[in-house]
């Protein structure tokens, strides 16, 4: 079906203008979605996981909002595809179940995107934050998020959901998931890397449990206190270790038991120094947290124990296929709470005093999508 057969849809979305207005004060405006190109799909939104980044976003961290009608965020999108184009990716069709991550689009045109590693363009569009669109009939339109009613974009970035995944469930995999799951898959957790360690049980390292543990690798969670020890086991940790303030002195108890560290938390600042003693020779410390204040570690533990240190950004659509098929495959399932969206302010509001445990997901009720 072509955009000649299809009527436009409604598009109107949830957003501020102000970043005081995020926090329970978001208003509900019609948009105009970007200029339709051959390649792009219209997605009827079901569900829509709320991330930091969003709110990152709405408190004005990545610039100023949006005025025109206001930000519209929103980039764990699961929907169905209502409209498409004459030129499709990813052979998608009307009324397929597809989800959107944090990427709404990129140039198509450099080296990592003919590598289909599209996470690393320089030019990219994305959802959980309203940005220019590049190229096509769209190229000057503004991106906007799943916040929303309707989702218009390219349909490259629109990756089947499989039959034996919840809809829902997967929402916060879009851009959650994908963030630990790519450095668990990257640095061969299960396989080389026996042994993960997972530093932060919050959102992101729920996620990474979960993974590391489908994976076939002993997972071993890592946080300051004993208030997330029972769920951490629940969700499949092996073993839990409470570093309290002295890091370094916990670590060194534990000297050589990970060949990996997955770190989800975003302190001021990270002190990746004093996790180092955790890990075996040749062992890897991947961040995807974000700390504000530089990163300083001395040279000499690294070259001794042959220690790396990385980071990771998020995962092209490839990758998030391939998430998404483990997850249906190993029957991963993310603790979440539901949110009607037409109750977006009072998510704002309890997501705002840390109550998920562990993701929430905005539910498209007037969609069809199911509380």
């Amino acid at each position: 079906m072509s955009d000649e057969t299809t009527s436009e849809p409604a598009f109107e979305g949830w957003g501020a203008t102000d970043p005081k207005q995020w926090l329970g004060n978001m208003t509900l405006s019609p948009f105009k979605p970007k200029e339709w190109d051959e390649d792009d799909v219209d997605v009827k939104i079901l569900y829509c996981g709320i991330c930091a980044s969003d709110t990152d976003s709405l408190k004005g961290a990545w610039g100023p909002l949006n005025s025109d009608p206001s930000e519209i965020v929103g980039h764990e999108i699961v929907g169905q595809v209502t409209r498409v184009g004459k030129n499709p990716a990813n052979g998608l069709k009307v009324g397929q179940l597809v989800g959107i991550g944090p990427q709404s689009d990129s140039c198509g045109e450099c080296q990592t995107c003919k590598n289909r590693k599209e996470n690393y363009c320089s030019k990219p569009t994305y959802n959980f934050k309203n940005t220019p669109f590049h190229r096509g009939n769209g190229a000057g339109s503004m991106s906007r998020g799943g916040f929303a009613k309707y989702w218009r974009g390219p349909s490259r970035f629109a990756i089947p959901v499989p039959s034996g995944l919840d809809p829902a469930g997967a929402a916060p995999m879009m851009c959650g998931g994908i963030t630990v799951f790519s450095p668990l898959e990257h640095w061969g957790a299960g396989t080389k890397a026996k042994d993960v360690g997972i530093v932060g049980i919050g959102g992101l390292g729920h996620f990474a449990v979960l993974f590391a543990k489908a994976m076939g690798a002993r997972v071993t969670a890592i946080s300051r206190s004993e208030s997330k020890k029972e769920d951490a086991l629940k969700l499949g940790a092996s073993e839990y270790v409470a570093t309290g303030d002295d890091i370094k002195k916990t670590a060194e108890a534990h000297a050589g038991t990970l060949d990996l560290i997955v770190c989800t938390a975003n302190p001021e600042e990270l002190p990746v120094t004093e996790y180092l003693p955790f890990l075996r020779p040749e062992g890897v410390f991947a961040f995807v947290g974000v700390s504000p204040k530089p990163i300083v570690v001395p040279g000499g533990p690294l070259i001794v124990g042959s220690l790396a240190i990385a980071g990771s950004n998020s995962g092209p659509p490839d990758g998030i296929a391939r998430m998404l098929k483990f997850a249906a495959d190993h029957n991963v399932k993310p603790w979440i709470k539901k949110w009607d969206m037409n109750d977006i302010n009072g998510a704002m509001l309890s997501f705002n005093k840390g109550d998920p445990r562990y993701r929430y997901v905005l539910v498209n009720t007037d969609n069809g999508g199911e509380i």
